[in-house]
């Protein structure tokens, strides 16, 4: 086990040979890190994120479809990541680590079994790309990132036991007044909906992680689709872009190049880092005590790295941010104010306390009265949403 320890840090050094000799600061998802002095920690940070990657040999997607996602799944698997951040941080917290071969706490495991490539498993590739179906793409067809978002956001209406409030913002404006109705309020139309609804979440033993949170707030996962530019990224955007990943609030970003899809989750001056899903790994299942062989689902190598003018605006960029309480929205409200909307034209998206007055009334979206959850809900699904997929172009 030393010999091996010993191998894995002469593996992770060797790596990290390839990152620049700066002394500019490295921004992981809310965290810095500095190259001179604490490299190992930087590659440790990054291998603890979950890791999702084209897999094969699974289940055939509603029984017929295709049974490996390799060449059309990547913004899927970007969509699995960034959600699977969020649920670290709403249950472990941003700090934990990854090692392998070191015992990890069930509930890192039952993350893990969220997103593995069943039918029955809730952000599965299966339910992803059938609840896609109700946006208009067929199955193993390519996903652009805001499809995703609207995919993630009515596949969490099924999830009890992580009870995410997901908002998708439109019209590049976040709302603060919406937000707050859908994290406080009951989703259900009755008062006594809303206590089954509480009754049935304490059931499923969610007392120990979510005894930290202020009584009735639901986590939040805010995504905010964006495009930078028509023809190429707007140089304008870059600094507001960057400030995203240093706040602590932050699970990085979606976007890329048309069909080729990367998980940005930090950046070194101009330069992006990414986790890049375009390997194709073997289906990996659960054992009978429950717990996943996980070492496939951590990239223990160097993270790419893409110059930030080299994105493609033809592809949406979705950011996403978690706010576990309250007071991390607020706290996300303020560093908006200061370091993103300081800029007084061309801002990025628009932050507002009230909602439009020419807008719909907002209505927090409330799961269907069903009785079970999996692919054969997909097709009732369909008239209870609205489709969301429209968004402001941003250039000068």
């Amino acid at each position: 086990m030393e010999f091996e320890y010993e191998n894995q840090i002469t593996i992770l050094s060797d790596y990290l040979e390839e990152f620049p000799e700066t002394d500019e600061p490295v921004w992981i998802l809310g965290r810095q890190h500095h190259l001179n002095t604490d490299k190992s920690k930087l590659l440790l940070d990054v291998s603890a994120r979950l890791w999702f990657t084209y897999r094969r040999k699974f289940s055939p997607i509603g029984g017929t479809g295709p049974s490996s996602d390799a060449g059309w799944g990547c913004m899927l698997r970007c969509g699995q990541m960034m959600l699977a951040q969020a649920l670290i941080c709403r249950h472990l917290g941003r700090d934990w680590q990854w090692e392998k071969h070191k015992k990890q706490p069930e509930e890192y495991h039952r993350i893990l079994r969220c997103f593995l490539d069943r039918k029955d498993c809730c952000y599965s590739i299966h339910q992803m790309a059938q609840m896609g179906v109700g946006e208009g793409k067929s199955i193993g067809e390519w996903f652009g990132p805001n499809t995703v978002a609207q995919v993630l956001k009515k596949l969490a209406l099924f999830d009890e036991w992580n009870s995410l409030a997901v908002y998708v913002s439109m019209d590049n404006t976040v709302v603060i007044e919406d937000i707050k109705k859908m994290c406080w309020c009951p989703a259900q139309s009755s008062s006594v909906a809303h206590s089954s609804a509480h009754l049935h979440r304490s059931a499923l033993g969610q007392n120990k992680n979510t005894a930290g949170l202020c009584p009735g707030w639901k986590p939040l996962l805010l995504i905010i689709p964006l495009r930078l530019g028509i023809n190429h990224i707007n140089p304008v955007y870059i600094d507001a872009f960057k400030e995203c990943f240093k706040m602590p609030q932050s699970l990085g970003a979606l976007g890329g190049k048309p069909n080729n899809a990367y998980y940005f989750i930090g950046f070194l001056g101009n330069e992006l880092i990414y986790l890049d899903p375009h390997t194709t790994q073997s289906f990996v299942d659960s054992e009978e005590n429950g717990t996943v062989d996980d070492e496939s689902f951590h990239c223990q190598q160097a993270p790419h790295r893409m110059k930030i003018m080299n994105l493609d605006p033809s592809v949406a960029l979705v950011g996403g941010f978690f706010c576990k309480e309250e007071c991390d929205f607020d706290n996300w409200c303020s560093l908006v104010q200061k370091e993103i909307l300081k800029q007084q034209s061309l801002r990025m998206f628009e932050l507002v306390q009230k909602h439009p007055p020419h807008w719909p009334p907002f209505i927090p979206p409330s799961k269907p009265e069903v009785t079970t959850t999996g692919a054969e809900l997909i097709e009732s699904t369909d008239k209870l949403f609205e489709l969301e997929e429209e968004f402001e172009i941003l250039s000068v």
